[in-house]
């Protein structure tokens, strides 16, 4: 299957959620897209329900279901909770992390930096977003590329950023500290549902 290239905010206000995790999507159209967005639709079924929570973090992240299923077997393999797992894996991504470091405003734009070969790890190029960055490893970019103006851009907007990595600002580099805990990961999330979905 191809990667979706069409609008993100279409998607976010399909499922109802904020992808991007700023609320943006959702602020000025609470509902669905397309002309009957804003009609009244009927209560969803479970399965519908659990259906919905798994597009949700698929969108999020911007995996194939391919990629997204296999991630989800691979957190089953690990031990403690299976949702929990399953989330940390989809952080450890190098795209988030080059996102969540704050290289690139948007998840898309963080897996378009890495396939274009500007990021390194641990100072060799790594140019695919898939690759599972391992604590204490650390993500750059390359020293051609930290004047990038979609970089500087993107790191003259960050406000905070999450615990579980560290960032040096004068090397412009982020190290990856630790696994995140669930509640620095966002509560809308409601993993159990992904699971009981990929259980039936």
């Amino acid at each position: 299957m191809s990667r979706y290239t069409g609008s993100e905010f279409k998607r976010a206000r399909r499922v109802g959620f904020s992808l991007s995790e700023t609320g943006k999507e959702l602020a000025r159209r609470p509902y669905g897209p397309g002309q009957h967005g804003n009609a009244r639709k009927g209560k969803l079924s479970d399965y519908g329900v659990q259906l919905k929570e798994k597009q949700k973090v698929r969108f999020m992240y911007g995996l194939s279901e391919k990629q997204f299923r296999k991630t989800f077997d691979e957190a089953a393999k690990i031990k403690g909770i299976h949702g929990t797992n399953f989330l940390r894996l989809l952080e450890s991504r190098l795209d988030n992390l080059v996102y969540r470091i704050g290289f690139a405003s948007t998840r898309r734009g963080a897996r378009q930096l890495v396939n274009h070969g500007h990021v390194t790890v641990n100072g060799e190029k790594v140019d695919i977003p898939s690759y599972r960055v391992k604590i204490g490893d650390i993500i750059s970019l390359k020293d051609k590329d930290k004047e990038l103006k979609v970089v500087t851009e993107s790191l003259s907007k960050v406000n905070r950023r999450v615990e579980f990595i560290s960032y040096d600002e004068k090397k412009l580099e982020g190290t990856y500290v630790r696994f995140p805990e669930r509640n620095e990961l966002n509560a809308d999330i409601n993993e159990s549902l992904i699971v009981e979905f990929y259980n039936k």
